[in-house]
């Protein structure tokens, strides 16, 4: 799995980020460096001996001291800005070549919508996105909405933090040149479960994104054999808050579950996705994910069991 670690870049913002890092830290460092070397040598060398009665000297203002203390850090300062400045004008005035793909974020208390808009694709929690070939760039570019509160989307190894405020577009952009899994986190303060608003992004080779694209353009499963679960589905308040075409369900404040099953997890990221925990979540998701938004179904086994064979099944 891979670390969270700003120190570990794999997409072109990271690296300009990681960089840009690296410089602070060193000039920082040799800014703590100096003052405690000479704050040390200021005790060693200037103490009280036992001996010395008498005040020492008194100096009373030095040219080349109070240059030395301002013009120094003056340069120190302007270094820092114009690399800031650099990294910031890199990042925000990213070229779009040819064959980038556009994705919309939309946040919401507690998980994340993609929307896929020249791929006709939607999907919840788990962004998959292509690797970049060096040789022909191909980012991703990230457009952040949200749907309640403020939220943030950040991936250290692939991105710097971005808000999503209500009511404003932001955006962002990745270019990953490792395929790979890469987690992240909202890192803004949303309510009860932030942190439990897990991200992941999924980095495929062209082929295999190609071929998750193909998969998540298909129509809902239908299975006569979990046509009871589909039924009941269909008439509780399931329908209100997700989406599965095909069944009546047309609900915007949940995830759409179309293609459910080919998510590795569930509750953005807080479970595995398999029977027994789906089970678990549509009877309880505060057993889970403690201030979920999602309500307890109060279903009975039987009718549980349906459904949770019905949704195990859409794939």
């Amino acid at each position: 799995m891979s670390p969270t670690s700003i120190f570990a870049p794999v997409s072109a913002p990271a690296h300009a980020i990681a960089d840009l890092s690296v410089l602070v830290l060193a000039v920082t460092a040799a800014i703590f460096m100096v003052v405690c070397g000479l704050l040390i040598y200021a005790l060693i060398r200037f103490r009280r001996r036992p001996d010395d009665a008498t005040e020492p000297p008194q100096v009373y203002g030095s040219t080349q001291v109070e240059l030395a203390w301002t013009v120094v850090p003056t340069l120190i300062v302007v270094v820092l800005f114009l690399a800031s400045a650099r990294v910031i004008t890199r990042v925000q005035r990213a070229d779009r070549p040819e064959g980038t793909i556009e994705v919309v974020a939309i946040g919401h208390q507690f998980w994340w919508e993609y929307r896929y808009p020249g791929l006709h694709v939607v999907t919840a929690n788990e962004l998959h996105v292509p690797v970049s070939d060096p040789a022909h760039s191909t980012p991703t570019f990230v457009t952040l909405l949200s749907a309640d509160t403020d939220h943030s989307f950040w991936i250290p190894r692939l991105a710097g933090k971005t808000d999503l405020i209500p009511n404003r577009i932001n955006s962002t952009w990745i270019e990953p040149t490792v395929t790979g899994l890469y987690l992240g986190q909202c890192a803004q303060y949303c309510g009860t479960e932030h942190a439990k608003m897990l991200l992941r992004v999924y980095v495929d080779s062209r082929d295999a994104f190609d071929a998750w694209i193909e998969g998540q353009s298909r129509p809902a499963r239908v299975d006569d054999a979990v046509a009871s679960g589909r039924r009941i589905f269909q008439t509780t308040s399931c329908v209100n808050c997700h989406t599965i075409p095909g069944t009546g369900a047309n609900g915007r404040f949940g995830p759409d579950l179309t293609h459910l099953m080919s998510r590795d997890t569930i509750a953005s990221g807080v479970a595995p996705n398999t029977p027994e925990t789906l089970r678990r979540w549509i009877r309880n998701p505060d057993d889970l994910k403690p201030g979920s938004r999602m309500p307890p179904m109060n279903l009975n086994d039987r009718d549980l069991d349906a459904v949770t064979a019905y949704l195990a099944s859409l794939r």
